[in-house]
């Protein structure tokens, strides 16, 4: 199964190492001015996706278009959230997503929509 990470500033990596990933979240850590990119992410080929934010905040969603499903997500499962997450945290799930181990993020302490 493949994932794909995006940094700060765009660009998409596939499958890269787990010291790229770490690199990718420290680019969470560097002072800017642009607020237009607040995040970094890792989208799972199921299109399940982690996004990372400075503020601590976590955002677990699906992506993927919902009207292809015969059987679609409900609403208030697509998108989920937990708050004051760690940098160490963020990457022990992406590492989880990482390898298709959607259950096991799911399973965690989400709180419903995006904040």
């Amino acid at each position: 199964m493949g994932f794909v990470a995006r940094g700060r500033w765009g660009g998409h990596e596939r499958n890269p190492p787990i010291e790229r990933l770490r690199e990718i979240l420290q680019e969470l850590d560097i002072e800017t001015e642009d607020f237009e990119h607040p995040d970094v992410s890792l989208k799972h080929e199921t299109e399940w996706c982690l996004s990372a934010f400075l503020s601590g905040l976590l955002i677990w969603e699906n992506v993927g278009d919902a009207s292809e499903d015969a059987d679609p997500i409900p609403e208030d499962e697509l998108v989920r959230h937990m708050k004051g997450v760690s940098r160490q945290k963020v990457l022990e799930l992406w590492l989880k997503l990482a390898a298709g181990d959607i259950a096991a993020v799911g399973a965690e302490p989400w709180l419903p929509g995006s904040h």
